[in-house]
């Protein structure tokens, strides 16, 4: 039974994260870090965004 229930777990999570959102993730976070930087980072992180916004329309 406890298998069962980590086989449906992960089941769930694996469809709750597919897709191209699971693709976009990286571009993401690294926008996210980017936009960190103060000043510039703003404008540093429009390439990452971009990639996100073509993986995750």
């Amino acid at each position: 039974m406890r298998r069962l229930s980590r086989i449906l777990l992960a089941a769930l999570l694996v469809t709750s994260l597919g897709g191209c959102g699971l693709l976009a993730a990286p571009c993401r976070v690294a926008s996210a870090v980017i936009k960190i930087i103060p000043v510039v980072g703003h404008a540093a992180a429009v390439p990452t965004d971009a990639c996100a916004a073509a993986l995750d329309p």
